[in-house]
């Protein structure tokens, strides 16, 4: 049982060396969870966060890699996607967020870079489907709303955008953002 608790702890000592910003320690403390307890994907994840903070991509992703072995998760998923995209791989980038998304349509991450994505690759039209079910799951992600609205103006569905909208200003009158872009759709 003791190599589950080391297992725990060095993870957990991992996890706030990181989020201190002190790469090294959480890089050691990962590595430690890493060999001491059977096969989990988080610090693999852990390892992975470190590498992209160093700027190290190649690395990083060879830890997403080993995580999504391990267990495939939106996570993992996202942060190879995320590297390729940095890459400039932005195709294959495009459908691994897609797969992530799929597996957790509130994924923020996923699904705002399958928003830069599909207006860059010009396949807006695609990622519609995905904002809208973030949206089934929670209502009130302004946010996705209004990305949702703009992928409507650019897909010159004035309606559909027009509703998505009023529903966002309903539930949030001061988002002056929403109040802008439908002065520019009634002009």
């Amino acid at each position: 049982m003791s190599g589950h608790l080391d297992y725990e702890i060095n993870k957990e000592l991992g996890e706030c060396y990181l989020f201190m910003g002190e790469l090294d320690k959480a890089e050691e403390y990962y590595r430690k969870a890493v060999s001491s307890n059977g096969i989990h994907p988080d610090p693999y994840l852990g390892l992975a966060t470190v590498a992209v903070q160093r700027g190290q991509l190649d690395d990083a992703i060879l830890m997403y890699e080993k995580a999504h072995k391990i267990e495939p998760s939106d996570k993992s998923l996202s942060g190879i996607a995320l590297i390729k995209m940095e890459n400039g791989d932005k195709v294959e980038a495009f459908s691994m967020f897609v797969e992530a998304v799929k597996m957790n349509p509130e994924n923020m991450v996923a699904l705002f870079s399958l928003i830069r994505l599909g207006h860059e690759l010009d396949r807006v039209a695609d990622i519609v489907p995905y904002l809208k079910n973030c949206l089934e799951v929670d209502s009130n992600k302004h946010e996705v709303r209004y990305s949702l609205a703009g992928c409507y103006v650019c897909l010159e569905k004035k309606d559909e955008a027009r509703e998505q909208l009023e529903a966002l200003l309903e539930m949030d009158p001061n988002f002056d953002a929403a109040s802008e872009m439908l002065a520019t759709i009634q002009s």
